[in-house]
């Protein structure tokens, strides 16, 4: 007799995401999805006895640096460990698409200094067999993987892609630059982009200590990345604040009027007062700030500095300067011990 489920998890304590208190039930899997929770009374393929064990949606992690890592292993270790299924790349403006082949060692340095990954291990592992973001992704759909892989368009690799060493030298961005940076942006959306990522942190230097090529771009350049994702209709805009002589404040405020000139909306009415009261209060309280919407854990972050989330959805926009909530994007569960 064929099986009703491929797989059933029984008596686990499982926790939905929705808020809810834990339960105690089955968990039926079918076709990649979860197909029943409750009392299930058919037989699986597979069985697991998670008696006194946690059973919860797979967790999205949305602040990672696997953009080396998805290119060169199908295991995306050890966030796959830890019952994450979702990880999502690109953070912090860092990345390795698009790029032309005389900016590989650039790109390189930008991420072994912001995020500690040594460049030896980048420059055995990247296969580079793509220039542009789309050929990047389907170099990354090519590699099976252990759990899914997202990525943002990161402003560094965008920036020098487009302007050269203009770019990495942090040179101001002409409207032809901006133009160019736009359709880059537009192109990355519809290929499958979350969104669009950058980073103003000091801290943030290169490998040989220099500052990244996103660091103090200007306001107009910020704007000109929001109006893109606005002409794509969708997406997500994160950023990374820290500039010196600046506030946190401040970095919202500029970020608030980029969202106005592209009339991406907040929530809550879209008062920068709003904004700045979130602002405040996030600061002080980021992990624990329950005032802005969202609910369940933050998702991790290992920075001292607060990253801010935009986005533009069917019902408007909103700024989060928080570590937001997020939904997991399959329905694949985890068995934790």
């Amino acid at each position: 007799m064929p099986h009703a489920y491929d797989l059933v998890i029984r008596n686990g304590l499982v926790v939905d995401g929705s808020g809810a208190e834990r339960f105690e039930a089955d968990v039926a899997v079918a076709g990649g999805r979860i197909a029943a929770v409750g009392a299930v009374s058919g037989r699986g393929a597979e069985e697991i006895d998670a008696k006194g064990k946690l059973v919860t949606p797979g967790f999205v992690d949305i602040h990672t640096h696997y953009d080396g890592q998805a290119v060169w292993s199908d295991r995306l270790s050890p966030s796959s460990s830890h019952g994450v299924t979702t990880v999502v790349g690109g953070n912090c403006g860092v990345g390795f698409a698009p790029c032309r082949p005389e900016h590989h060692d650039l790109l390189v340095s930008v991420m072994e200094g912001v995020e500690d990954i040594p460049e030896v291990v980048m420059t055995e592992g990247l296969s580079w067999d793509w220039e542009t973001y789309p050929e990047y992704l389907n170099a990354i759909e090519q590699r099976p993987h252990d759990i899914d892989f997202a990525s943002q368009i990161p402003h560094s690799a965008v920036r020098v892609y487009v302007m050269g060493q203009r770019g990495a030298d942090r040179e101001p961005a002409s409207a032809d630059d901006l133009n160019k940076m736009q359709a880059v942006v537009r192109e990355a959306m519809e290929v499958g982009a979350l969104g669009f990522a950058t980073s103003r942190l000091i801290i943030h230097k290169t490998g040989q200590g220099d500052p990244i090529p996103t660091w103090m771009a200007a306001e107009g350049e910020l704007e000109a990345m929001a109006l893109a994702l606005k002409g794509a209709g969708k997406g997500v805009l994160q950023a990374v604040f820290g500039a010196p002589g600046r506030t946190f404040e401040d970095e919202i405020d500029l970020l608030y009027r980029a969202m106005r000139s592209s009339r991406w909306r907040a929530w809550g009415g879209g008062s920068t007062s709003s904004i700045r009261s979130a602002t405040r209060r996030t600061t002080s309280q980021r992990p624990r700030n329950r005032s802005l919407r969202g609910r369940g854990p933050p998702a991790s972050q290992p920075r001292s500095s607060p990253t801010t989330y935009c986005s533009r959805t069917a019902g408007g926009g909103s700024c989060s300067p928080r570590w937001p909530t997020t939904a997991a994007s399959r329905l694949t569960p985890s068995m934790l011990c």
